[in-house]
């Protein structure tokens, strides 16, 4: 990685994305970028009928984050300020293909590329993946009423949805570290020698390029 860090973390709904960015944000004592997911007026009728609901939902999400990008390149990366984000953009097509008519697809997918021409991309992926009951169990413990109608249908073929995205990302991207992670295996928030395995790893990838005082360690 050759230029200021821009990490991302990804995987499905409840997987732990924005507890581990968190963490690396303070660990290395870099900017936090969260996606906006509450604010989202169409998320709640989304989870209750995803047919009728979905292009309104993506379209909010990419604007969103669109403005999130071109904010962070602006006050941070074109300042070697190096970002740690709890998402990718590219999960946006994640889910617009698997909620979407092909010809809302379509008419999104020609949106999308459009305005992430000339945003900035993330140079690392950390992808966390864990089994149906894990993510069902976290989403209970986090009690988000927008999210207690997900069907977990729903949830099974997103996450092998982004199974599959991120195998194909990493063959078409191989100049980006991506980092893999079992959440069934690997619990980061209450084990502690789990966390600095992660950190660890994340920190072997960084030094393949990045500057001395772009990142600064706590421990």
């Amino acid at each position: 990685m050759k230029s200021t860090p821009f990490i991302t973390v990804e995987g499905p709904i409840g997987v732990g994305k924005t507890s581990l960015a968190k963490v690396i944000a303070e660990h290395f004592q870099i900017s936090l970028l969260r996606e906006i997911v509450d604010e989202n007026p169409f998320l709640g009728k989304f989870y209750d009928n995803i047919e009728e609901w979905s292009f309104q939902t993506e379209m909010f999400f990419l604007c969103n984050r669109y403005k999130q990008l071109e904010d962070i390149e602006k006050n941070y990366l074109t300042n070697e300020q190096a970002v740690v984000a709890d998402y990718h953009i590219f999960k946006n097509l994640i889910f617009a293909e698997r909620t979407l008519k092909n010809e809302q697809y379509n008419k999104y997918l020609e949106i999308f590329n459009i305005l992430t021409r000339d945003m900035p991309r993330p140079n690392m992926v950390i992808y966390l993946h864990a089994s149906l009951d894990t993510l069902l169990s976290r989403i209970g413990k986090r009690g988000r009423e927008i999210e207690k109608n997900i069907s977990s249908i729903y949830l099974e073929q997103l996450s092998a949805d982004y199974q599959t995205f991120m195998e194909r990302f990493e063959k078409q991207h191989p100049d980006i570290p991506v980092l893999t992670f079992n959440g069934d295996e690997l619990d980061f928030v209450g084990n502690e020698g789990d966390l600095k395995t992660i950190i660890s790893q994340i920190e072997n990838a960084l030094q393949k390029g990045v500057k001395s005082n772009e990142l600064t360690k706590e421990i």
